[in-house]
């Protein structure tokens, strides 16, 4: 069965977005800290932590295989679907970004 969102506007542009330099920002929607990563022209929407300690993810980094990888431990999750990809058996909460005809919209 397929989970049904609360889509949410975050921003009519990613400029809008306060991306630092290794594109990543922490953003508030409905009241949920959420990450927001950039990579080339799309983008990907995580939660703020590191489900292993709690380290905010926006002092990580995007690596070349669009893996956010968390400042703390290098742990490295897909931005894609979660998945801990450097084996230690966590999953990162992600969330699913629509570019709209009136903007980007997150679904919570």
């Amino acid at each position: 069965m397929d989970r049904q969102y609360t889509w949410h506007l975050f921003a009519l542009h990613l400029n809008e977005i306060p991306f630092n330099h290794e594109n990543l920002a922490e953003i508030k929607v409905a009241g949920k800290k959420i990450c927001i990563a950039r990579v080339a022209d799309k983008a990907f929407a995580c939660a703020a932590q590191c489900p292993h300690a709690a380290v905010p993810l926006v002092g990580g980094y995007v690596n070349v295989q669009q893996q956010i990888v968390c400042p703390l431990h290098r742990y490295k999750f897909s931005l894609e679907n979660g998945r801990n990809v450097s084996g230690e058996g966590y999953f990162l909460k992600t969330y699913p970004i629509e570019e709209r005809e009136d903007g980007w919209y997150v679904g919570l």
